[in-house]
């Protein structure tokens, strides 16, 4: 990867690029925290509410990353509908927690990491991707 490379990085991008990477490897704390015999009330909800965090920054962020080169509807593209998911989802977990349904709650989150943090991470990374090109041309497999 160039030096020229990071620097043609916008500044909403690398907003947006910290925002989910610090979401997706936080994540999993947050969710650790609370399985097993041994429960970390105190840390899940203080990484927790770092990752809700970084889900709202990383959500804000991408409504101003427009791209038209790929199919889209005035910059944006179908990548684009994961920001009204990540806040429905965010409102309906918190709602779920308001009202004590836990399993609810848990669900709602673990459903919101693996389909915005896991599975757009997954999407971001094809070639044709801005962060896929960066990626694959550093070990080699595009040009």
């Amino acid at each position: 990867m160039t030096e020229k490379t990071f620097m043609q990085m916008s500044p909403v991008i690398a907003v947006h690029l910290t925002a989910t990477l610090t979401a997706l490897l936080i994540g999993p704390i947050a969710i650790w925290a609370r399985l097993g015999h041994t429960k970390r009330p105190w840390l899940h909800r203080a990484i927790g509410y770092g990752w809700v965090t970084m889900m709202i920054a990383s959500a804000v962020s991408a409504i101003f990353i427009r791209d038209y080169g790929l199919p889209n509807i005035g910059g944006y593209t179908p990548i684009h509908l994961l920001v009204p998911f990540t806040a429905f989802w965010l409102v309906y977990a918190f709602r779920a927690l308001a009202k004590k349904e836990i399993e609810k709650h848990r669900k709602a989150m673990a459903g919101l990491y693996f389909g915005a943090c896991v599975g757009a991470g997954v999407f971001t990374l094809l070639p044709s991707r801005y962060l896929g090109g960066i990626v694959w041309s550093y070990f080699g497999l595009i040009h």
